[in-house]
C-alpha cells in the first residue's frame, strides 16, 4: 500500500515534503563537464586520474556549492583554510560511499563527525590562466594545505595506451572505485561538456529528471512500479528496475534528478537496458 508520500507524488503534490532539506540556489557554477571515453579515442596528451564518487563541489574563493548551485553548509573549520581562488573538485567520503558523502554535504547542519569523513579531492583550478598543464603546475603548489589536509590534489599522471588505460580501470574497479577520468593537458578550462574532459567507466550512465510515476503490478501492485525520465535531450524512457524496496514505496519526487546504468543505445538513440542507480540531488533544477 502506498505512504502518503507516495500518494502525494502521484497526485503530482510532492513538490514540497517533510525529510527533504531546501535550499536557496544560485545560478548553478559553469563548471567542466565530461564525455564518455569509447575505446579508439586517442589518448596523447591527457592525464588519467580515479573519478571519485562524491558529490561535485565548487569553492569559488569565499563559498561552498554544489554543481547545482546549492550552498553547501561545511563546518567553519573545514572551508577556513581554503585559498581565495576557485577550486573544482569532488567532496567525497571514500569507496563506495557516496550516500554519506550526499547526505553529510546536503545538511544544511553541519554534522561534525560526518563532516570528518569528507575529503575535498580538487583537479582543476577554474580561474587559473593557462592549459591543463599549466593549472595542474599551480595546483600541486597550491595543494596540499597543512592547516587543512583533507583538501587534497587529485593524483594524476599521463595516460599511455588503451591496454593500461583498461588495467587502471580494472584495478580501480575492484578495490571499490568508480572509474577514471581523463582530462586533455592542452584544454583550457570551459564550463561546459566537451571531449577535453572523458570519464571512463565499466558501464555506461546519464542523468534524467523524474516526470512521472507508473503503478506496479502483481508483487510491485500498490507501489511504484516504473519512474518515467526525461533525457537533457528530451528524450523520455523509463526506468522499471534497479529499486529497492524502500525506493518502490517512497519514490524519488517529480522533478528530482536521478542517474540511470545502461548498455548502449537502440537503433532509435535510446539507453538499452536502463536502470535506475540512484537520486541525484545535486544536479541543476534548471
Amino acid at each position: 500500500m502506498l505512504n502518503r508520500r507516495s500518494l502525494l507524488l502521484f497526485a503530482g503534490l510532492g513538490a514540497a515534503l517533510p525529510g527533504r532539506a531546501v535550499f536557496a540556489r544560485a545560478a548553478a557554477p559553469a563548471l567542466m563537464l565530461a564525455e564518455v571515453y569509447r575505446p579508439g579515442m586517442s589518448l596523447a596528451g591527457y592525464w588519467v586520474s580515479e573519478k571519485f564518487d562524491g558529490v561535485r563541489g565548487y569553492w569559488d574563493g569565499q563559498k561552498l556549492w554544489t554543481r547545482g548551485g546549492e550552498p553547501v553548509v561545511a563546518p567553519i573549520w573545514f572551508t577556513a583554510s581554503l585559498p581565495k581562488q576557485p577550486l573544482d573538485g569532488e567532496l567525497w567520503a571514500g569507496r563506495g560511499r557516496f550516500n554519506h558523502a550526499m547526505s553529510t554535504v546536503r545538511s544544511q547542519t553541519p554534522n561534525d563527525p560526518a563532516w570528518q569523513e569528507i575529503r575535498f579531492m580538487v583537479f582543476d583550478l577554474p580561474a587559473q590562466g593557462g592549459d591543463f598543464n599549466t593549472r595542474l603546475a599551480v595546483l600541486r603548489k597550491l595543494l596540499p594545505i597543512t592547516d587543512a589536509p583533507w583538501v587534497m590534489p587529485v593524483p594524476q599522471q599521463p595516460a599511455t595506451t588503451h591496454e593500461d588505460l583498461q588495467a587502471l580501470l580494472d584495478k580501480t574497479v575492484k578495490m571499490g572505485g568508480e572509474g577514471l577520468m581523463l582530462h586533455r593537458g592542452s584544454s583550457l578550462y570551459r564550463g561546459e561538456r566537451n571531449n577535453d574532459l572523458l570519464k571512463v567507466k565499466p558501464y555506461e550512465d546519464a542523468e534524467a529528471r523524474v516526470v512521472a510515476h507508473v503503478g506496479g503490478k502483481g508483487k510491485h501492485g500498490g507501489r511504484l512500479g516504473a519512474l518515467v525520465v526525461e533525457t537533457p535531450e528530451g528524450k523520455r524512457l523509463k526506468l522499471g528496475t534497479g529499486f529497492t524496496d524502500a525506493e518502490r514505496e517512497d519514490p524519488p519526487a517529480i522533478g528530482t534528478w536521478v542517474t540511470y546504468r545502461y548498455n548502449g543505445l537502440n537503433p532509435g538513440g535510446l539507453p538499452r537496458f536502463a536502470r535506475f542507480m540512484r537520486v541525484r540531488d545535486d544536479m541543476p533544477t534548471r
